[in-house]
């Protein structure tokens, strides 16, 4: 089955628009690993450099085709963390992380440009992938210190499995990703509820004709 499109990135609420947030930040590398998660295909370096903008990153970018292979690398590493089951285990797999993979914390203003905020990567001209693996680790850390939970889900639809970054402090653990995701699954489990009761198959399983392809 094709892979559902990728909707652009939310505009961030006001009380969450400050660009260097742990909850900026963190939505901003869920959104990162989704579109560097999907099949290698024509636009990707474009939807990566829009979303890169579109959480306060200026131009020029210098982002190129040949970052694309160790982004990718480095969603694949993060995502687990989204995956863990319960806030441990995201503290486990951070941990292997930031010491593997980042440097020590520093804190820098790019020249002035920004407010001082902290980075774990080498330097402020680090590769694209070295920054957007150490900058992740470092606000999904400090999202978890924060909450007090684990940072992030994965969506549970099947036709999705898309990570996210619950917003809002509730302690139960969210299950999707979207208000359409979510709807989406109950319209399916409404069918297969129906279809059970009248006997016939399931019209949401692949191969039937409402099913997904």
């Amino acid at each position: 089955m094709p892979p559902l499109p990728l909707p652009p990135p939310a505009p961030l609420p006001a009380e969450d628009a400050a660009r260097h947030s742990a909850l900026a930040n963190s939505r901003r590398a869920a959104d990162l690993v989704n579109v560097l998660s999907r099949e290698p295909a024509d636009g990707t370096l474009d939807r990566v450099a829009g979303v890169l903008r579109a959480y306060g990153e200026t131009e020029p970018l210098g982002l190129t085709g040949a970052d694309l292979p160790e982004l990718r690398e480095a969603a694949a590493a993060l995502r687990p963390v989204f995956a863990a089951d319960g806030v441990d285990a995201a503290a486990e797999r951070l941990n292997a992380l930031l010491a593997e993979r980042t440097g020590p914390l520093r804190l820098t203003s790019h020249g002035g440009a920004s407010p001082w905020h902290p980075h774990v990567d080498a330097d402020d001209d680090a590769p694209w992938a070295r920054w957007f693996l150490a900058s992740s680790c470092l606000t999904l850390a400090v999202l978890l210190w924060e909450r007090g939970r684990a940072p992030g889900g994965v969506c549970a639809s099947a036709a999705c499995e898309d990570v996210f970054v619950p917003l809002g402090s509730g302690r139960e653990r969210r299950r999707y990703c979207s208000r359409r995701c979510a709807t989406r699954e109950r319209v399916a489990a409404h069918r297969r509820a129906k279809d059970a009761l009248r006997g016939e198959p399931d019209s949401t399983a692949p191969g039937t004709p409402n099913g997904p392809r």
